[in-house]
């Protein structure tokens, strides 16, 4: 389905609440736009697509163990006495 929009006197654009709504945007959301070749862009929902459990671990290298909680206080209190 294409959506034609109108660009206003001020550059402006509205877009249309089915197009929002397939976004899935709400008013105070953020939206995407990539500029693509050939005068194409992308426009999509800049909501966060992850979890904050997504995140954990992210930064651990590839064929390191994971650490609990208790692990890594240890680490840090040892660190902070100078013995690592």
């Amino acid at each position: 389905m294409m959506t034609l929009l109108t660009v206003t006197a001020k550059g402006q654009v509205t877009l249309r609440r089915e197009l929002l709504q397939h976004l899935g945007v709400a008013p105070g959301d953020k939206i995407a736009v990539d500029l693509l070749p050939d005068g194409r862009a992308e426009v999509r929902s800049a909501k966060a697509s992850g979890t904050i459990e997504d995140f954990f671990g992210c930064l651990a290298e590839t064929g390191t163990p994971k650490l609990s909680i208790e692990e890594m206080n240890d680490i840090i209190a040892a660190g902070w006495a100078g013995e690592r």
